[in-house]
């Protein structure tokens, strides 16, 4: 390369952002940290600033400014603080590639932001997508913004193409895609007994290390309902041109079907510094620090059709991707209110999709012309949902 590239970490304490960071520092040559931002651990971003100095930290209010300035000041550190929505779009559209890993809503703007500025995108905020897919798209297309998927899945469709999509599958000769989930940790619990599922018991998944939100959204599956309405924006095909298949080892992160009948799959160990490396580097390719999938060890792969009495979530999420308009961005509001009444024990595990049921049918499905309209159905979606909740 001919240039080393400046990097924000949006999200940078999240289990994603830590992963890049992790990659980054395996390539000082390649890449500089421009900015990392953060929500509420503010302890574990200060030793990331401490560890990768960058230009900027982001913060979430103007106190926790103020507050985290002196610190950095007062152990030498000359990193400038930023704060609230402002300082994310910020540092997101001035380096040259942004980590987009504030997971929900919140990542929506700022990921726009680096979108408008034409960087180097990786996705790993699939809201943004399930909320405002056209205009985000159509944001893409007229800056010319490179936007690299980061969800194991998505990336693992991106490398089993040729390039990218354009027009649709067709041109590049594929039947359908196949998107591949785990299960999570109640694949096989009985159904009677999910009610009783506690926070903890959601939250430990038997293949991946993440957040507490996205392992419940694992849990419900809704998690691969939002990743199925992200795969119809970033390859352009209807919901009819994915099927969900659940693949209990996590090492068949997604497959691509070809009209000619062969099936492209791309596999790894179940770790998301591969992905992260392959777009950081794309088109090249770099050392992640993942290592070998020994697949004599692994010696099986599982597969199985996906149970929707088991996991409503999921159908929720096809339905919302069929009906097209603001029912997406609705279904995501009230998932994010459920799932943390769910983790705040204010609401049983089999809870959350009724709520989400009930939501989406009872509020109308808009034209998602604008972002004031996405975000006013967000708005409304998440005020449904919680009286919803203090009425149980």
């Amino acid at each position: 390369m001919s240039s080393v590239q400046t990097v924000t970490v949006l999200g940078a304490t999240g289990s994603i952002g830590c992963s890049t960071l992790d990659v980054l520092a395996r390539h000082p040559e390649r890449f500089e940290v421009y900015a990392l931002t953060a929500n509420s651990r503010l302890d574990a971003l200060f030793d990331q600033v401490l560890a990768h100095r960058p230009r900027y930290a982001v913060v979430q209010s103007e106190s926790q400014a103020e507050v985290f300035l002196t610190r950095l000041k007062d152990n030498g550190l000359s990193t400038q603080v930023l704060y609230g929505e402002a300082g994310l779009c910020q540092v997101a559209a001035e380096a040259d590639v942004c980590m987009a890993a504030i997971v929900g809503a919140a990542g929506l703007m700022p990921t726009l932001s680096a979108v408008r500025a034409g960087r180097k995108v990786l996705l790993a905020n699939k809201e943004s997508l399930v909320m405002a897919g056209q205009l985000f798209m159509d944001a893409v297309a007229e800056s010319g913004a490179c936007l690299l998927p980061i969800d194991s899945e998505h990336n693992a469709i991106f490398q089993c193409l040729p390039r990218f999509v354009d027009n649709g599958l067709d041109e590049l000769g594929v039947s359908r895609i196949l998107l591949t989930g785990s299960g999570g940790p109640f694949r096989q619990r009985p159904i009677a007994t999910l009610s009783t599922v506690t926070p903890d018991e959601a939250c430990a998944h038997p293949n991946w290390s993440m957040g507490r939100k996205i392992s419940v959204d694992s849990a419900t599956m809704m998690n691969k309902g939002l990743e199925l309405v992200e795969a119809c924006w970033l390859f352009r095909c209807p919901p009819s041109r994915i099927d969900v298949v659940v693949h209990p080892q996590s090492v068949i992160h997604s497959m691509v079907e070809y009209v000619d009948g062969s099936v492209l799959a791309q596999l790894g160990n179940p770790d998301m510094r591969t992905p992260i490396a392959h777009a950081l580097a794309w088109p090249e390719r770099i050392a992640s620090g993942v290592g070998s999938l020994n697949l004599i060890a692994q010696a099986r792969l599982d597969f199985e059709a996906p149970d929707e009495q088991r996991f409503p979530c999921l159908r929720l999420a096809r339905e919302a991707a069929e009906a097209g308009g603001t029912a997406s961005a609705i279904l995501n509001a009230a998932n994010e209110v459920a799932v943390a009444a769910f983790l705040d024990g204010q609401l049983a595990f089999t809870a959350i999709p009724q709520i989400l049921e009930k939501v989406v049918e009872s509020q109308e499905n808009c034209e998602p012309r604008t972002l004031a309209i996405v975000q006013a159905a967000d708005a409304e979606a998440r005020e449904r949902a919680s009286r919803l909740i203090q009425a149980l």
